[in-house]
């Protein structure tokens, strides 16, 4: 399947693996937990590369850039509203680095902005679109091969970020949410609602990850394949995290049970499989194996 989109591959029947988990993964080899992801990129780049090598070594088809929280408002939380280029143009340089000479496509990360929109905050619909639009023309001008706008729970920043991006791109785009109540998103959000939202605009995959406990993600998977013909991403957590008697946080899924559950979650509808929070290599490398049978 060399040379074609991810659109393309798709279409072809082909199920894709993406990768695992970010932060989680970068704590395990020294990143202090409550800082950003996005701070490596630029302290400590190699780290950034050395994980994504190891995702495409497990098995990964898809390699998501380092941009999850890399919108000025949600890099303002860091003091690095001032690095949002360098930061999105650096983690696309990164990835194209790690995936140099392999059929490996570069996703493009957009994540939540970390505000509550209108009324219910103070982000207004048009500043939503702002950061959303900045990031994403800086993640499309460094040459991503798609767009994933992830981990959504409100239907309005969604929407904002859909908008932004249809206005100067037609990447492939999906559009992931995140079940964190169960089969609702935190802003009660269901699939059904998210669906409907979605079919309005030129949404080419529709997404869940991060979540709850694999059961319930897996159920609303089922419940979103009922909905919609389109292909559907799905990257959940490895189980619900847990806390260990100093504190530590961990999740108990193993690579084993994880990759035991890929055959139900391909038979539900999912075409894109891998891990949220929690997924680490040897995670990855059994839902690959499984997708890949």
């Amino acid at each position: 399947m060399a040379n074609l989109n991810l659109l393309e591959r798709l279409k072809a029947g082909e199920i894709l693996v993406s990768d695992g988990a970010t932060g989680t993964n970068l704590q395990q080899v020294g990143m202090v937990r409550g800082k950003s992801a996005e701070n490596w990129v630029l302290e400590n780049p190699q780290a950034i590369m050395d994980l994504e090598k190891q995702f495409i070594e497990a098995g990964s088809d898809i390699i998501l850039t380092c941009t999850f929280g890399a919108t000025r408002l949600r890099l303002a939380a860091s003091g690095l509203a001032d690095n949002v280029v360098e930061i999105n143009q650096k983690a696309v340089a990164l990835a194209k680095q790690t995936t140099k000479g392999r059929d490996v496509l570069i996703a493009g990360s957009i994540g939540a902005t970390g505000s509550m929109m209108q009324p219910l905050g103070s982000l207004s619909i048009e500043d939503a679109q702002a950061t959303f639009g900045e990031q994403a023309k800086l993640l499309v001008d460094a040459g991503v091969d798609l767009l994933v706008i992830e981990t959504q729970f409100d239907l309005a920043e969604a929407r904002a970020a859909i908008e932004a991006v249809r206005r100067l791109s037609d990447l492939p785009l999906v559009v992931s949410f995140s079940y964190d109540r169960g089969k609702r998103t935190m802003m009660g959000v269901s699939a059904r609602s998210m669906f409907e939202m979605s079919n309005l605009f030129e949404v080419d995959v529709l997404g869940i990850n991060c979540g709850r406990s694999l059961d319930e993600n897996l159920a609303v998977l089922k419940e979103l394949r009922s909905l919609s013909d389109k292909p559907i991403w799905f990257k959940p957590n490895a189980g619900l995290p847990e806390i260990d008697s100093l504190g530590n946080t961990y999740y108990a899924t193993t690579p084993e049970q994880m990759g035991i559950q890929v055959h139900d979650w391909i038979e539900a509808g999912a075409q894109v499989v891998g891990g949220c929070c929690g997924t680490s290599p040897d995670h990855l490398r059994k839902i690959a194996s499984a997708a890949h049978l």
